[in-house]
Protein backbone atom coordinates (compact mmCIF):
# COMPACT_ATOMS: atom_id res chain seq x y z
CA UNK A 1 0.00 0.00 0.00
CA UNK A 2 2.66 1.97 0.82
CA UNK A 3 4.13 1.71 -2.98
CA UNK A 4 1.15 2.21 -4.74
CA UNK A 5 0.25 5.57 -2.38
CA UNK A 6 3.68 6.62 -2.95
CA UNK A 7 3.25 6.04 -6.78
CA UNK A 8 0.14 7.76 -7.28
CA UNK A 9 0.95 10.64 -5.21
CA UNK A 10 4.57 11.18 -7.35
CA UNK A 11 6.05 11.23 -3.02
CA UNK A 12 9.24 9.19 -3.01
CA UNK A 13 9.78 7.07 0.27
CA UNK A 14 12.81 6.39 1.34
CA UNK A 15 12.18 2.98 3.36
CA UNK A 16 15.01 3.35 5.52
CA UNK A 17 12.32 4.82 7.98
CA UNK A 18 10.54 1.66 8.26
CA UNK A 19 13.82 0.28 9.95
CA UNK A 20 13.64 3.18 12.35
CA UNK A 21 16.32 5.14 11.06
CA UNK A 22 15.67 8.72 11.63
CA UNK A 23 15.86 11.08 8.54
CA UNK A 24 16.18 15.48 8.11
CA UNK A 25 15.58 15.20 4.38
CA UNK A 26 12.04 12.89 3.82
CA UNK A 27 9.76 14.09 1.58
CA UNK A 28 6.89 12.84 4.18
CA UNK A 29 5.83 15.03 6.33
CA UNK A 30 6.47 14.55 9.88
CA UNK A 31 8.16 11.09 8.81
CA UNK A 32 10.73 11.31 12.26
CA UNK A 33 7.41 11.20 14.39
CA UNK A 34 5.15 9.00 12.10
CA UNK A 35 7.83 6.12 12.36
CA UNK A 36 8.74 6.81 15.74
CA UNK A 37 4.45 6.09 16.54
CA UNK A 38 4.58 2.82 14.12
CA UNK A 39 7.29 1.38 15.94
CA UNK A 40 5.84 2.01 19.26
CA UNK A 41 2.21 0.73 18.04
CA UNK A 42 3.98 -2.10 17.06
CA UNK A 43 6.28 -2.89 20.30
CA UNK A 44 3.21 -2.69 22.58
CA UNK A 45 5.09 -0.32 24.62
CA UNK A 46 2.59 1.64 26.43
CA UNK A 47 5.28 4.37 28.34
CA UNK A 48 6.84 4.64 24.72
CA UNK A 49 3.30 4.96 22.59
CA UNK A 50 2.12 7.46 25.15
CA UNK A 51 5.21 9.19 24.36
CA UNK A 52 5.32 9.44 20.92
CA UNK A 53 1.29 10.19 20.63
CA UNK A 54 2.20 13.31 22.25
CA UNK A 55 4.94 14.01 20.28
CA UNK A 56 3.36 13.82 17.20
CA UNK A 57 0.12 15.17 18.50
CA UNK A 58 2.97 18.65 19.20
CA UNK A 59 4.44 18.51 15.46
CA UNK A 60 1.49 17.13 13.29
CA UNK A 61 -1.33 17.92 15.07
CA UNK A 62 -4.87 16.05 15.92
CA UNK A 63 -5.83 15.21 12.79
CA UNK A 64 -2.59 13.42 11.35
CA UNK A 65 -2.33 11.35 15.22
CA UNK A 66 -6.27 10.39 14.30
CA UNK A 67 -5.36 9.42 10.87
CA UNK A 68 -1.80 7.63 11.87
CA UNK A 69 -3.75 5.24 14.74
CA UNK A 70 -6.58 4.83 12.11
CA UNK A 71 -3.84 3.04 9.81
CA UNK A 72 -2.29 1.29 12.20
CA UNK A 73 -4.86 -0.07 13.44
CA UNK A 74 -6.49 -1.33 9.97
CA UNK A 75 -2.96 -2.92 9.34
CA UNK A 76 -3.30 -4.37 12.92
CA UNK A 77 -6.61 -5.89 11.85
CA UNK A 78 -5.41 -7.17 8.62
CA UNK A 79 -2.41 -8.81 9.38
CA UNK A 80 -4.99 -10.73 11.69
CA UNK A 81 -7.51 -11.68 9.57
CA UNK A 82 -4.73 -12.52 6.75
CA UNK A 83 -2.66 -15.01 9.41
CA UNK A 84 -5.76 -16.77 11.25
CA UNK A 85 -7.22 -18.09 7.71
CA UNK A 86 -3.45 -18.61 6.50
CA UNK A 87 -3.77 -16.15 3.28
CA UNK A 88 -1.12 -17.27 1.02
CA UNK A 89 1.27 -15.26 -0.94
CA UNK A 90 1.03 -15.64 -4.52
CA UNK A 91 4.35 -16.00 -6.53
CA UNK A 92 3.86 -12.60 -8.60
CA UNK A 93 3.29 -10.58 -5.52
CA UNK A 94 6.57 -11.98 -3.51
CA UNK A 95 8.65 -11.17 -7.21
CA UNK A 96 7.26 -7.41 -6.77
CA UNK A 97 8.13 -7.56 -3.43
CA UNK A 98 11.51 -8.75 -3.18
CA UNK A 99 13.21 -5.86 -3.53
CA UNK A 100 11.56 -4.15 -0.85
CA UNK A 101 11.88 -7.45 1.23
CA UNK A 102 15.73 -7.03 0.92
CA UNK A 103 16.13 -3.82 1.09
CA UNK A 104 14.08 -3.78 4.99
CA UNK A 105 16.11 -6.79 5.90
CA UNK A 106 12.58 -8.43 6.55
CA UNK A 107 13.92 -12.28 6.20
CA UNK A 108 15.64 -11.68 9.67
CA UNK A 109 12.47 -11.70 11.25
CA UNK A 110 11.25 -15.27 12.87
CA UNK A 111 7.80 -15.04 10.65
CA UNK A 112 9.47 -14.91 7.67
CA UNK A 113 9.88 -18.68 8.00
CA UNK A 114 6.18 -19.20 7.00
CA UNK A 115 6.88 -17.11 3.49
CA UNK A 116 8.35 -18.68 0.77
CA UNK A 117 11.50 -17.56 -1.06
Amino acid sequence: MLRASAEISNTEVDLRLLNGEASDDSKVAHANELMSFATAVASRDEKALADCRSKLLAAAGAKVLVDAAAVAANFQRMVRIADSIGIPVDSESLKRAQPAVDQLGLRRFRTAENTPV
